[in-house]
């Protein structure tokens, strides 16, 4: 498959990652350091790290501070995306996204089909914007976010944050 475009060689995003989770501390935040180490191995910069409890108040509280950081290119939250009653993280941030990037969420769960089968639609994952900022909504598990930066978000991630105007 190629790329439709070139990116500007030499841009590094700087992102946040937010885990929102009820019961995962730093030490056991699995996905977390898995989101921070491949942002670090594509050239990216993690600015932010931040566990939530999934709370709408708590998800929309840390959201907001993070906007106000100007540093920062992109928000990655991680967990949260799926129906049980304390997933909370999609209602929290399409609630307040300003643009939704519907193709991201439809790329990602057909891709996830191909990994785990008639599960994947179960999957909340969505992307947008907000506050200039792209926000990327994460199932919690490993293997989601694994596939979703190596598939979607770092082939992407430059080109979407100068087609904001930030870089």
């Amino acid at each position: 498959m190629s790329i439709p475009h070139s990116d500007l060689p030499g841009i590094t995003v700087c992102c946040a990652v937010i885990t929102v989770s009820d019961t995962r501390t730093t030490a056991t935040d699995k996905s977390g350091r898995l989101i921070q180490q491949l942002l670090s191995t594509a050239g990216h910069q993690v600015g932010s790290y931040a566990i939530v409890k999934d709370e709408p108040t708590q998800i929309q509280a840390e959201l907001n501070r993070l906007c106000d950081n100007e540093n920062l290119d992109a928000l990655i939250f991680s967990g949260g995306t799926g129906i049980a009653p304390r997933d909370t993280t999609y209602d929290a941030l399409s609630a307040l996204l300003e643009k939704t990037l519907p193709g991201f969420g439809e790329i990602f769960r057909w891709l996830s089909y191909q990994e785990i089968g008639s599960r994947a639609i179960a999957s909340r994952a969505t992307a947008g914007i907000y506050r200039r900022k792209l926000i990327f909504s994460l199932p919690g598990s490993s293997n989601a976010v694994k596939l979703a930066l190596e598939k979607l978000l770092l082939p992407e991630l430059t080109h979407l944050v100068t087609q904001l105007g930030k870089k």
